[in-house]
């Protein structure tokens, strides 16, 4: 029998706020993340815009300064998004806690992984020698770390499984944790990604592909769905949330922030980096999701957009919406968070799908933040610069990377 699946926890760190409090306001309030490069000489580089995470103390989420010293920014990111989310979650695998550590999973991706590392230590391996290489270069450097320290801090002894389907990679990380716990594979599942390529080597190579901004004002430079658009902004940092099975979390008295319950994953076969422009396989996605919610034009559906401002992203994305959705297209409050955080890469989709469930639980559709002139092929409700009061009750998160790969989680508003 398929099993109910439910939000009880909820972590982040991004640009516009590390907690999801201070996140979720700054959004509404269309605050921009992206700003002038700090943590990097920027002279050479063709980019000198990110938007990077900004007063973080590994500190504040129970992480021991040897820890944070040690691990790539990327694990230190997904530790402490983890730590909020399962803080607000109560969950407890200790031997007196409130779950079985062998039902408690960890699905945490990173599209990237370890960038920092495994370049500052071939940078030693070439000036230095092979014998300055860090014995730990491997177990900081590979993108499954993350997931693996949070289920030791956690003794989250179950299914561990990270994902890395580049952007996609949160997204398809919820999911497939999504279809463990609907299963019957495990209770409950610590679920989401993390990402910290902001670096000269990361900058240069998004850059010298085409991908991202050249725009020289930071506070108008992530621009979704806009005509003036020039490209992604590249941003860092991590979102989790936990997953748990409906009647475990009900037996335990835990809060619900909303219901889980759709899930689509696809593949465009057509491009390693362009989205496919007829939107067939983006829609099937998106169209799975909201078949497996039981979506009816009914409803009052927010779509959190991928959106990420690129000439070829933001109108393949419109198409498919419409081809999913039909004349209800029309009608779907539709935004792009990225406007606000700029694109969190493998992180993006677990960020934004926080978004999703805080626009189901309050009733409020976040903005497209810088949507002053709409892209013309761009003609759906993509939410400008304003939030928006509605009483929603489904949201989808879609998400598409390279490579072709595409997934969409769907949210219920959660009535108790």
């Amino acid at each position: 029998m398929n099993k109910r699946v439910v939000v009880t926890g909820m972590g982040v760190i991004t640009p516009v706020g590390n907690d999801v409090q201070t996140y979720w306001k700054n959004l509404l309030d269309g605050v921009c993340g992206i700003d002038f490069i700090t943590s990097i000489p920027t002279d050479d580089l063709p980019v000198k815009i990110a938007g990077e995470v900004k007063d973080f103390n590994p500190a504040d989420y129970g992480i021991e300064p040897p820890f944070a010293r040690k691990q790539d920014k990327f694990t230190v990111y997904a530790t402490a998004a983890a730590w909020q989310a399962v803080n607000e979650s109560g969950l407890d695998a200790s031997e007196d806690g409130n779950i079985d550590p062998f039902r408690f999973g960890v699905y945490v991706g990173s599209g990237i992984g370890g960038f920092t590392t495994q370049v500052r230590e071939t940078e030693k391996l070439i000036n230095e020698g092979a014998k300055w290489v860090s014995p730990l270069f491997i177990p900081t450097m590979i993108s499954n770390i993350a997931a693996g320290n949070i289920a030791i801090r956690n003794n989250a002894c179950g299914p561990c499984l990270p994902v890395v389907t580049a952007c996609a990679t949160s997204t398809h990380a919820i999911g497939e944790a999504y279809r463990a716990i609907k299963h019957g594979y495990a209770d409950a599942i610590i679920a989401g990604g993390s990402e910290a390529a902001i670096i000269p080597l990361g900058i240069a190579g998004f850059a010298n592909a085409k991908a991202l901004s050249r725009a020289e004002d930071p506070k108008y430079a992530s621009l979704p769905f806009n005509r003036n658009r020039g490209g992604f902004v590249m941003a860092e940092g991590a979102a989790i949330l936990v997953l748990e099975e409906y009647e475990h979390a009900v037996a335990r008295g835990a809060g619900i922030l909303a219901e889980v319950c759709g899930y689509g994953n696809t593949c465009d076969a057509h491009h390693v980096t362009a989205p496919r422009p007829d939107g067939l396989t983006q829609s099937a996605a998106i169209r799975q999701a909201l078949d497996e919610a039981g979506y009816t034009s009914d409803d009052v559906l927010y779509i959190n957009a991928h959106g990420t401002g690129t000439a070829l992203n933001d109108v393949a994305e419109t198409v498919a919406f419409k081809l999913a959705l039909g004349e209800d297209a029309y009608k779907a409050h539709i935004s792009s968070t990225k406007g606000s955080t700029g694109h969190m890469l493998g992180a993006a989709g677990a960020v934004e799908a926080v978004a999703s469930v805080l626009a189901l639980k309050n009733g409020i559709v976040p903005p497209t933040a810088n949507l002053d002139e709409v892209e013309p092929e761009c003609d759906l409700d993509y939410t400008p610069n304003k939030p928006v009061e509605a009483p929603l009750t489904i949201a989808v998160s879609d998400s598409l990377g390279f490579g072709g790969h595409n997934g969409c989680v769907a949210f219920r508003k959660y009535n108790g």
